[in-house]
């Protein structure tokens, strides 16, 4: 990956993180999981593990905390 590449990446997923906060709380889960992986492929691309693992964390627990949001509302008459 070129460094052009690897920075508007890096810049996109900041872009993401940031307009997750913005969106309607029923789609905030999803665009943290979108720049979550964002910021993975960009942790891969320059080779930081930090990066890495820390951003299969947030998408992991942005997603259990939208299934369990969704299975609440299921459950409930």
């Amino acid at each position: 990956m070129t460094h052009v590449a690897g920075e508007s990446l890096g810049w996109g997923a900041t872009g993401v993180f940031v307009a997750s906060y913005f969106v309607p709380p029923a789609r905030m889960r999803a665009a943290q999981m979108l720049g979550a992986l964002l910021w993975l492929a960009y942790g891969v691309a320059i080779g930081s593990s930090p990066v890495i693992v820390s951003n299969v964390l947030v998408f992991f627990a942005a997603a259990w905390t939208a299934f369990r949001k969704a299975s609440a509302k299921q459950i409930q008459p």
